[in-house]
């Protein structure tokens, strides 16, 4: 019986689930408009109450570490490594592109497409994307395929890809689908999909499951972006 506390902030969801293995997932999941840190530790503190166990007692903390909104993966982290430094826990960082993926495996249009090789684009600010390929397994959690990347929405590599899901989505329209002849079909399609802390908490049992787990130390947010405000001079040319 693994349990682990899964925590993402790295979107505009402040997101807690309490797993203890044998029992159904104990779950907050609320939007937030200015930001998670009002909503985060007072949750953990109500999850861990209503499950009767102590943080000591789990076994580690997932998070998702991003690439997300800059504030929110910088809380999300700061409060982990807190937590896990005072209980002497383990973390398991998650790419919160491969928590919406494990996610989107479950979801009832996914399962109906019969896909097996998808992308995940998120809207990443600034005119750009962030995106990877994935490829479904037979028994577990879907697989990544290279590296997370960050690019214009025309650089998004849709070749010979059965669905794509996420945020970009709704935010770039066909701008999107420039890579293939034709846009998707709306079966092959999932727009509302976000990262929440369920599909953090997938991937970390995944990573616990292969001993993958990490010293708190270690824990540092993902950034795909260096830079993360365009100067007025870039402004000005994006909007002409």
């Amino acid at each position: 019986m693994t349990r682990i506390l899964a925590i993402d902030t790295s979107s505009a969801w402040c997101s807690v689930v309490l797993s203890l293995g044998d029992v159904a997932p104990l779950v907050r999941h609320q939007k937030v408009s200015a930001g998670a840190s009002q909503l985060l530790l007072p949750w953990v503190e109500e999850l861990l109450s209503e499950a009767s166990i102590e943080l000591s007692s789990l076994d580690a903390i997932g998070i998702g570490v991003g690439p997300g909104a800059f504030t929110g993966v910088r809380l999300g982290v700061a409060a982990v490594q807190g937590l896990a430094i005072a209980a002497r826990l383990p973390v398991l960082p998650v790419a919160s592109l491969d928590a919406i993926a494990s996610q989107l495996t479950l979801s009832p249009a996914f399962i109906t497409s019969g896909a097996q090789s998808f992308v995940i684009a998120v809207d990443a600010r600034m005119e750009e994307v962030y995106w990877a390929r994935y490829l479904c397994t037979p028994n577990g959690l879907p697989q990544r395929q290279g590296d997370i990347h960050l690019t214009a929405p025309d650089g998004v590599d849709l070749i010979n890809i059965d669905f794509l899901a996420g945020s970009a989505i709704a935010e770039f329209g066909d701008r999107i689908f420039s890579s293939i002849p034709k846009p998707l079909a709306s079966s092959q399609i999932d727009s509302s999909i976000g990262v929440n802390a369920s599909g953090v908490l997938a991937c970390a049992q995944d990573m616990w499951s292969k001993g993958l787990q990490q010293d708190v130390h270690l824990l540092e947010p993902l950034y795909i972006r260096n830079k993360v405000a365009l100067t007025s001079v870039e402004r000005s040319q994006l909007h002409g």
